[in-house]
């Protein structure tokens, strides 16, 4: 997330399991924890502006999770892009099912406006040049170390809105309940 403009949107989900553990590095390291942006990963930014978002385009983007459950994931794995220290999901599939769902309901808004060939689903926890991320690592790695992996749950997307110099929780949209093994007729 940037400071674009202040009618941005994002669909993500959020992962408040996950602050204790990165709330400090993200402060440091990481612009959006200043805007309010908490811990999370993002399934669709940018999204249409908030001005755009009716009733209907918010029925419509629950209609495209419909048949998407509820699950839980856990974050244990540090990776690195150039200019990135994040956490990568296991298992990632959810979060690519939610990003294509979300595409394929709105064509026009492609994640990250479309700059990378691929979804690769992350958390955050660092932005900088290579010494600052060599430290946001070995911290983030300490951490997990001490702490363990951050086992999370994922029950519902959260629309993200920007409001002068910040961003909140707007809306929340519901995934399914997660399937029960061995449900069906009795």
């Amino acid at each position: 997330m940037n400071d674009r403009g202040a009618s941005e949107t994002a669909f993500v989900v959020l992962v408040p399991e996950a602050e204790a553990r990165v709330a400090a590095l993200r402060q440091r390291h990481d612009p959006a924890a200043a805007l309010g942006v908490p811990a999370h990963i993002t399934v669709l930014y940018p999204f249409m502006a908030r001005s755009l978002i009716t009733a209907g385009v918010l029925a419509r983007a629950g209609a495209a999770l419909r048949g998407l459950g509820a699950f839980d994931f856990h974050l244990s794995q540090p990776r690195r892009f150039a200019d990135v220290s994040w956490l990568a999901p296991t298992p990632a599939d959810p979060f690519v099912a939610l990003t294509e769902a979300l595409v394929r309901a709105f064509p026009a808004f492609l994640p990250f406006g479309g700059v990378h060939d691929h979804v690769v689903p992350h958390l955050t926890v660092a932005r900088g040049d290579e010494p600052t991320l060599q430290q946001a690592d070995a911290d983030l790695r300490a951490i997990l170390h001490e702490q363990g992996p951050v086992d999370a749950h994922c029950s519902h997307l959260s629309l993200l809105a920007k409001a002068g110099n910040g961003w909140h929780e707007w809306q929340r949209l519901p995934l399914d309940p997660p399937a029960t093994e061995g449900a069906g007729p009795r």
